[in-house]
């Protein structure tokens, strides 16, 4: 059956790990646009900065201090939704982190937290959502990424969590589907996003952290999210450079070549690691910011994501991708 969504000024938005980073910038979107939000993410304080925005340009926002590994916690958002606003009719499964790493460096208890976050957090808030979405109708957006399609080297762990997150999105999906439930289930696959997500992640490397370019402004994926809670897709990725990452692993061969001559360099920052350094892997740290600091040049805007939200403009996409992908595969790396 064809899943009708409502405008988004019609509709009450619950977003995890809304402190910061993609969440917080859809948030506010979503409520300059005219929705009501739900913020949930573990950061008391940067939610507080969040609702005090929103509010103070005329928006109305709930906060729920909540952590997505735990069910329970998942549950009480749904909750408190339900409570302040009568229900929901789009939910955004965003809270995520990451490790970086060469995989054989990263205890395996924080390959586990980083699980239950990253992975389970999805799969408690789908849980809590669709029951509640099947009922009402409305959008189940997924927060996956490009390595949900192609794994890169020193994200391992985040790339496997992407990659559970994709596979469990999929199969849901289908079910609901068979069903004829009337949600539509959405997986966002961004590249690299100036957040402060290279600064909230685990360190095991001898350098900083950084995104590999080219890098995008949250305001491009906070644009995708929002058209999706609009407009059933099946899945949207967020920049070209990342629609050409994940379009490599059809050469995969071509793409190892290509990811060790580049990806090693290209996540570290010509900085030591700090000794004493703070992460979120655990704890809530610096929440309150959209953006983070990549010093090299973010784009604001990707003709491939404009492109692809408009099914006729698609296929010019997909053509320029393919050319890409093709002088990619010629060239020699070594």
């Amino acid at each position: 059956m064809a899943v009708k969504l409502k405008r988004i000024e019609d509709q009450v938005v619950v977003i995890t790990g809304a402190s910061s980073g993609i969440g917080l910038a859809t948030a506010k979107l979503a409520a300059e646009r005219g929705a009501r939000v739900v913020l949930a993410a573990r950061d008391p304080d940067g939610l507080a900065s969040a609702r005090v925005e929103i509010e103070g340009s005329g928006g109305r926002a709930l906060t729920v201090v909540a952590d997505v590994s735990s069910l329970e916690d998942v549950r009480t958002i749904a909750k408190r939704a339900v409570e302040a606003f009568g229900g929901f009719d789009t939910w955004i499964n965003n809270a995520g982190l990451s490790i970086y790493g060469p995989v054989e460096e990263v205890p395996v208890e924080d390959a586990r937290r980083l699980f239950d976050v990253n992975y389970w957090g999805v799969v408690h808030g789908s849980l809590a959502a669709i029951g509640h979405l099947k009922e009402r109708g409305g959008a189940l957006i997924n927060l996956g990424s490009v390595v949900s399609d192609r794994a890169i080297p020193l994200q391992g762990h985040y790339s496997a969590s992407k990659h559970a997150v994709k596979a469990f999105t999929d199969a849901l999906r289908m079910e609901l589907e068979k069903e004829g439930a009337p949600v539509s289930i959405t997986l966002i696959k961004p590249g690299a996003i100036d957040t402060p997500f290279p600064e909230h992640a685990r360190n095991y490397m001898e350098a900083e952290p950084k995104h590999p370019p080219p890098v995008y402004d949250p305001s491009v994926v906070a644009d995708a999210i929002i058209f999706c809670a609009e407009h059933a897709r099946r899945d949207l990725i967020v920049g070209g450079g990342g629609k050409m990452t994940a379009a490599m692993d059809n050469v995969p061969r071509v793409a190892d070549r290509y990811m060790r001559a580049t990806m090693f360099n290209q996540q570290k920052m010509k900085k030591p690691s700090r000794v004493r350094r703070e992460d979120s892997l655990y704890e809530p740290q610096g929440g309150g910011r959209e953006r983070g600091n990549y010093p090299g040049t973010v784009r604001k805007r990707s003709f491939y994501t404009t492109t692809s939200m408009h099914r006729v403009a698609t296929v010019l996409s997909m053509a320029a991708v393919s050319a890409g992908v093709i002088f990619a595969s010629r060239k020699n790396w070594r």
